[in-house]
């Protein structure tokens, strides 16, 4: 069996998004032992040209040498779909037309998925979000479209598979929330206007994020991934144990 084939089909209780990740993580070990051969014009090893690229033995070293050093780092940075098409297809060859029905997507998009992913590997370690004034420009972009339950303006500023994450203690509920794609944050957000309204832009270990105060104490931060001028990411957290080990600063004005 093709061993992307084993992949999909995965074993009892695991993911396919696990089986993807544990690969990237036997990959990176390949990588980074064919480095030297790729920058001596040798081909990185599973790489595939897509239809109408020709090969360049120098960026596919480049790639290597990237995907050698940053790919476990940036791994966490990618949405689920960008993380499997880019190692499906890089690291083991797979056809966008097989992996594009694994997504949902359609093999035009897997490709689009796999270019960017592409794209934030060759950057190395650094995050995607290096511009700290540009990410809390989004930030105050979404606090101000949640504050008025503005849709549209949400969906703006969302990246299409935005994950939103929240810890027990942020809901009544008590269970942990975790929502998928930009209409379902959207939606959410919309519905916790008035919490939006409480909540001032601030710092979360140096990084733009949203913070509300009660009582003179923080009660809950949200946190943000941002890649492209678009939130890929956002945690909720009001856990005090949690927020106890956050440096959180509250922005004037």
């Amino acid at each position: 069996m093709p061993e992307h084939a084993a992949l999909a089909q995965g074993a009892e209780g695991e993911s396919f998004e696990g089986h993807v990740e544990h690969a990237a993580h036997v990959a990176h070990a390949e990588q980074a032992a064919h480095a030297e051969h790729a920058r001596r014009g040798g081909r990185a090893p599973g790489a595939a040209d897509a239809p109408g690229e020709a090969a360049d033995p120098e960026q596919e070293a480049v790639l290597s040498d990237s995907v050698g050093l940053a790919l476990l780092v940036v791994l966490d940075t990618l949405t689920p779909a960008e993380r499997i098409a880019f190692v499906l297809h890089d690291m083991f060859a797979v056809p966008f037309d097989e992996i594009g029905p694994m997504i949902d997507r359609s093999p035009v998009a897997a490709r689009q998925l796999a270019s960017r992913a592409r794209r934030r590997v060759k950057e190395g370690a650094r995050p995607p979000e290096t511009d700290r004034a540009r990410r809390r420009r989004v930030v105050e972009a979404f606090l101000a479209a949640s504050r008025e339950g503005d849709f549209d303006a949400l969906l703006a500023v969302l990246d299409p598979e935005v994950v939103f994450r929240a810890d027990a203690a942020t809901v009544p509920g008590g269970t942990p929330v975790m929502l998928r794609g930009a209409r379902n944050v959207a939606k959410g957000a919309s519905a916790a206007a008035q919490r939006a309204r409480e909540s001032v832009p601030g710092l979360v270990d140096g990084s733009p994020a949203l913070v509300r105060v009660q009582e003179g104490r923080v009660s809950l931060v949200l946190t943000f991934t941002v890649a492209d001028d678009l939130i890929t990411g956002i945690e909720a957290i009001a856990e005090p144990e949690r927020l106890h080990t956050l440096d959180v600063a509250v922005l004037d004005g």
